[in-house]
């Protein structure tokens, strides 16, 4: 058995094969030949298209991994080297929003913004226009802290998810922001992680382009 996109391989295969007795399943090439008829396009005929291997594979692999070594506030010390760093309170979707991203070749590190505990310092050393402020709504976030702890079997009743404790949370977000008008804000309550992404690529897209 054996699936070879190149017809002359296929000739070559079941040439040695007749003349040394086999029988031969060629998987491949009836699958190709039917969706070459029923698309109306011929074949291109050359492997590995599929997963190719080229420099932005490459990017992307690294940007992955970048992503994942600073995640939720580890090694602050790297963080001139990332594209993005998203900043934000705890359950506002830093994590998804930058793996998301980092499949898309972005180096993202991700920094969460504790109430009463001061950001790192190296977020401010760093390219102000590259950070990222995440914003949601306090009741939605409750609902995700709950559900986060009746997840993890633990009390749903505590400072974590206290509608109160979230508003000054979100409320010092918000006067961290105002104080760094560099950085690019958003409002993540009603958008998916895919809609984030894309208008945070597009604004620094536009940025790269000034």
């Amino acid at each position: 058995m054996y699936t070879l996109v190149d017809p002359h391989l296929s000739e070559a295969v079941e040439r040695v094969a007749e003349e040394s007795g086999l029988i031969t399943v060629d998987l491949l090439s009836p699958l190709i030949y039917n969706l070459s008829r029923y698309l109306g396009a011929p074949s291109r005929e050359k492997p590995g298209l599929l997963h190719r291997i080229d420099t932005d594979y490459y990017r992307r692999v690294e940007a992955v991994n970048f992503t994942v070594k600073h995640d939720d506030g580890q090694e602050t010390r790297y963080l001139h080297k990332a594209d993005l760093v998203l900043v934000g309170v705890s359950r506002s979707s830093k994590t998804p929003l930058s793996m998301y991203l980092a499949h898309k070749g972005y180096k993202v590190a991700n920094v969460p913004l504790v109430f009463g505990i001061a950001p790192p310092e190296e977020l401010f050393e760093i390219d102000q226009g590259k950070i990222v402020g995440l914003l949601i709504d306090p009741k939605r976030l409750v609902e995700i802290r709950t559900s986060r702890l009746i997840n993890m079997r633990q009390s749903p009743r505590g400072s974590y998810n206290d509608q109160q404790q979230v508003e000054e949370e979100l409320a010092a977000c918000r006067q961290l922001y105002r104080q760094h008008p560099e950085w690019f804000v958003m409002n993540i309550t009603n958008k998916s992680v895919e809609e984030a992404a894309s208008e945070i690529m597009r604004r620094m897209e536009f940025k790269a382009n000034q």
